[in-house]
C-alpha cells in the first residue's frame, strides 16, 4: 500500500532484518503497542526457519508521531539490538531526495519526471545530472533544477568529482536514468548513497553498442530490462526488479528498442517506488521486496 501525503502524516515504517529465531514477531509487536501505536500493514519472510534470515516491514500510525520518534528509536534499539537484528524507520510525511543521472536517452527520465508530477513516487527531486544539454529544457518544465556536467575523454574523475559535490548533503539515493557512464568505485563511496540503475537484459545478453540490433540478427523472441543496485561489479548488484516483453521476426531492430524502451520505463519506475516505500530488504547479492 502507498499512502498518499495526507494519510501519510503520523504514519511510520519500520524495517527489521537479522537471524531469524522464535518470538520476532511478538518483539516486534509488542514494541509498537507499549509506544501506542497501531499497526496498518505487515509484511515477513523468513528464507529457513531454523537459523536462516529473517526479514519483516511494518507500516504503523502513532499520533504524534514526530515527537515519539526518539523513544521509539530507542525501545528499537534497546530491544532488536541484543537480539542481532538490524532496523530502520522512517516517517512516511517525509519523502526521500531521489537525484535522477541522465544522458540523451529521455524515456526513464521522463517516465520518472511523470509519475513523481501525478504523486505517484513519495519523493523529491532535488536535481537532474547530465553530461549532455538535449533534455535540459524537458527537465525544467517540470520544475525539476537541470545540472550539465560532461564526461567527455577518458579521465571521468573530475566530471565524478563535480557530480559528487552537486549531490553531497542533498539526496538520499540516486538513480541513472540511462546515464551512459561508467561510474567508479571511488565515486560509489564518495556519494554515500545508493544508486539504481536500469539496464536492457536479453537471453542472450548483447553487451555494448546496438544491443537492439544484436538481438534482431539473433532472432530473439523475448525482450526485456532489469533494475538492480549499483555496486563495484559492473551490472552485478542486487537485482530489484525485472521483466520482459514478447517479440517476433516481423519485428525491425527499431520496434525491438522501442519495445524494450516501454519494458525498461516501467521497471524502473517500479524499482525506484518500491526503494521510496521501504519495500527493499538488501541481503547479500540479492533482495528481499515486499511489493
Amino acid at each position: 500500500m502507498t499512502l498518499n501525503p495526507i494519510t501519510a502524516n503520523d504514519h511510520a515504517c519500520l524495517v527489521v532484518h537479522g537471524p531469524d529465531q522464535p518470538g520476532l514477531v511478538a518483539a516486534v509487536s509488542a514494541l509498537i503497542a507499549r509506544n501506542d501505536a497501531n499497526i496498518v500493514t505487515l509484511d515477513q519472510y523468513s528464507d529457513n526457519p531454523e537459523g536462516g534470515a529473517f526479514f519483516q516491514r511494518v507500516v504503523f500510525h502513532r499520533r504524534d508521531l514526530s515527537a515519539a520518534l526518539p523513544q521509539l528509536e530507542a525501545d528499537l534499539a534497546a530491544t532488536l539490538e541484543p537480539l542481532g537484528m538490524q532496523w530502520r524507520l522512517a516517517d512516511r510525511s517525509t519523502p526521500k531526495r531521489m537525484a535522477i543521472l541522465a544522458s540523451t536517452s529521455d524515456h526513464c527520465l521522463l517516465e520518472l519526471l511523470w509519475r513523481h508530477r501525478r504523486g505517484e513516487l513519495n519523493v523529491t527531486i532535488p536535481m537532474v545530472i547530465s553530461n549532455h544539454t538535449n533534455i535540459a529544457e524537458d527537465v525544467r518544465s517540470f520544475g525539476i533544477p537541470f545540472f550539465h556536467v560532461p564526461s567527455g575523454g577518458p579521465d571521468k574523475s573530475s566530471a565524478e568529482a563535480e557530480i559528487v559535490k552537486l549531490l553531497a548533503g542533498n539526496v538520499d539515493f540516486i538513480v541513472l536514468a540511462r546515464y551512459m557512464q561508467i561510474l567508479s568505485d571511488g565515486f560509489l563511496e564518495d556519494v554515500g548513497a545508493p544508486v539504481i540503475n536500469i539496464h536492457h537484459s536479453f537471453l542472450p545478453a548483447f553487451i555494448g553498442a546496438g544491443p537492439y540490433r544484436k538481438a534482431k540478427e539473433r532472432g530473439v523472441k523475448l525482450i526485456g530490462a532489469t533494475s538492480h543496485y549499483v555496486t563495484a561489479d559492473l551490472d552485478e548488484g542486487p537485482i530489484i526488479e525485472q521483466d520482459i516483453a514478447r517479440v517476433d521476426h516481423a519485428m525491425t531492430a527499431a520496434d525491438l528498442q522501442a519495445r524494450g524502451a516501454y519494458v525498461e520505463r516501467a521497471v524502473l519506475a517500479r524499482a525506484v517506488q518500491w526503494h521510496a516505500d521501504d519495500r527493499v530488504i538488501r541481503h547479500g547479492n540479492h533482495t528481499i521486496v515486499f511489493s
